[in-house]
């Protein structure tokens, strides 16, 4: 399984880019920070919104340096289909056979619909410049995720650990008592002197 800190590991599968068809191996974006995401199917409600966040905010990730790459079990078919309905600008790569699944640890038992069944496990991989994985995200909740990414590229720019190794502290708040304070109302007097 990968994890932050390690490697990130090699493969070379068929990818579908907007140059056409061709192998992608995760070397060809040494130098620049690569953002792979497993998802499970294409043209599916949460990774069609999650391919369409992607892509929308592709130039933010630019501006990073960073290249965005799906990856699922899809055909090359498949994916022209996809990438051409939504209009994505970015690689998606079809790994029938799970060995990048398996090799970053995006492939095992999950639940869906209350049964228990083995397939893709959604999971995003940021890759430093330097070949290494910089920030894991594990069982993705699509909504709000890109920003998430994004974040963990400017921290990781910006010198600031690993999410990961980040420890949060607990910080005690004082309850203050508060006084209740009497108003007395004075009203004018209706006697006459």
């Amino acid at each position: 399984m990968t994890d932050v800190g390690k490697a990130c590991p090699s493969f070379s599968l068929p990818a579908l880019s907007a140059d056409g068809e061709s192998a992608l191996d995760p070397k060809r974006y040494a130098g620049s920070y690569l953002v792979l995401y497993f998802y499970p199917k294409d043209d599916t409600p949460g990774c069609t919104r999650e391919a369409q966040a992607f892509a929308a905010n592709k130039s933010a990730l630019a501006k990073l340096g960073a290249h965005v790459v799906g990856v699922s079990r899809d055909t090359i078919a498949k994916h022209k289909s996809f990438q051409a309905k939504y209009k994505l600008d970015f690689p998606l790569v079809s790994d029938p056979d799970r060995v990048a699944h398996v090799a970053f640890g995006a492939w095992g038992e999950k639940t869906m619909y209350g049964k228990k069944i083995e397939g893709a496990l959604r999971s995003t991989f940021v890759i430093g410049p330097d070949r290494k994985v910089v920030r894991v995200f594990r069982n993705v909740k699509v909504d709000g995720h890109v920003d998430a990414v994004l974040d963990a590229i400017r921290a990781h720019k910006s010198g600031e650990p690993p999410a990961k190794a980040v420890a949060t502290k607990k910080v005690a708040t004082k309850k203050v008592a508060t006084k209740k304070v009497a108003t007395k109302t004075t009203r004018p007097s209706s006697r006459k002197k």
